[in-house]
């Protein structure tokens, strides 16, 4: 500035016309300088902003911090000064942001069969242990879960025949999430015999594999009333209730206890939608008796390494049945709750071998259509 004056002053022409310029022309350098610098400073901001987004950060940061670093993002690039460019970069950066909002919007609304984040995927089950009530389901699903590459709902989600109506949404969001290489499961013994089940899991997949724990339906049978019978101390007598007449012994098979032990007529409903090679039955006194020999059926069906073996199971003289071993880390085995083993009630002999005359037949059908003898005769 001092130079310019000097060779101003020694120039009246320049005095006279040239002060203007030169000042104009050293202001227009300082805005460019300024420009640019405002330019260069919003650059550095998106492109921090677009790093941090892209990898992840953005969620983990004070929501009051981001929006302030919002605001002042377009303090900066909307205010009166701002040049072309300068909205240009903030149109952009607005465009980007709003395109990944609606990718991300995409993804958790979408309706294909997984959403799947960092932590896994939630997927239908890929096979569901469908019956039968007090056949022993309960003790699979948690010999199962021993098995890393299984991961299974803990409760029973009840949808083929309680709550269809919600949606497959619905029933996929209860799914545990999985890795690659990991099976999804869920068991509700009471898939077994509804009659619109079969239809329903396979318009979710005809691929589902099936499980059936089965037990001898006299025993069974038993076991359900003893159950019933903790929850209503005051309710019938075994035999009223599985006879329509007990002179005649005409059996009422609209007892569900009874009729649940009809194995060949439920299935009949299930073979119509799905070929026998997609169900396993497995069988709930060997579970009991030779677990670790079960249970290797039961993986080599899923398609699963043997992980579950002899070594994980002792024999519970107390309840009946075998429990789990001690894992790592725990401080004592892992049995079976209270409400399994419980002592049944005194049954007179005259009224389990009507009992056991009436399911005969269809005890045979059974063992015809799934060819494997069970041994209940």
């Amino acid at each position: 500035m001092w130079h310019v004056s000097c060779v101003v002053s020694s120039c009246p022409g320049l005095r006279l016309m040239g002060c203007s310029k030169w000042r104009a022309a050293l202001n227009f350098g300082h805005l460019r300088v300024q420009s640019k610098l405002s330019v260069f400073f919003t650059m550095i901001i998106i492109f921090t902003y677009l790093f941090y987004c892209l990898n992840g950060y953005c969620d983990s940061l004070p929501r009051p911090v981001y929006d302030q670093q919002n605001n002042y993002q377009n303090k900066i690039t909307l205010n009166d000064g701002a040049s072309q460019q300068e909205k240009i970069t903030h149109n952009a950066s607005q465009v980007f942001r709003e395109q990944m909002s609606d990718l991300s919007n995409s993804e958790a609304s979408s309706d294909n069969i997984s959403i799947a984040n960092s932590f896994g995927t939630k997927k239908f089950p890929q096979a569901i242990i469908i019956g039968v009530k007090k056949g022993g389901t309960r003790a699979l699903l948690e010999f199962l879960r021993i098995h890393p590459d299984v991961r299974a709902v803990g409760s029973e989600p009840h949808f083929f025949d309680r709550f269809y109506d919600k949606g497959l949404d619905w029933y996929r969001n209860l799914m545990p999430r999985t890795l690659e290489g990991q099976i999804t499961m869920e068991k509700t013994p009471s898939y077994f015999i509804t009659k619109e089940a079969p239809r329903r899991v396979f318009s979710m997949s005809r691929h589902t594999k099936l499980i059936v724990v089965v037990r001898d339906p006299v025993t069974r049978a038993v076991s359900d009333y003893t159950q019933t019978l903790t929850k209503s101390p005051g309710l019938p007598s075994f035999q009223n209730l599985a006879f329509r007449n007990a002179t005649t012994g005409l059996i009422d098979t609209t007892w569900s206890a009874v009729r649940i032990g009809i194995y060949a007529k439920h299935l009949e409903y299930w073979l119509r939608f799905f070929p026998l090679s997609r169900l396993l039955f497995v069988s709930g006194e060997r579970l009991v008796t030779d677990p670790a020999g079960e249970m290797g059926r039961v993986q080599d069906f899923l398609g699963l390494k043997r992980v579950v073996t002899d070594k994980h199971f002792y024999f519970n003289q107390t309840k009946g049945f075998p429990c789990l071993k001690k894992p790592e880390g725990s401080s004592r085995p892992r049995c079976l709750g209270k409400s399994k083993g419980r002592p049944h009630p005194q049954i007179p002999s005259e009224v389990l071998h009507r009992l056991r005359d009436f399911y005969r037949p269809f005890n045979l059908k059974f063992y015809q259509m799934t060819g494997h003898n069970f041994g209940w005769d």
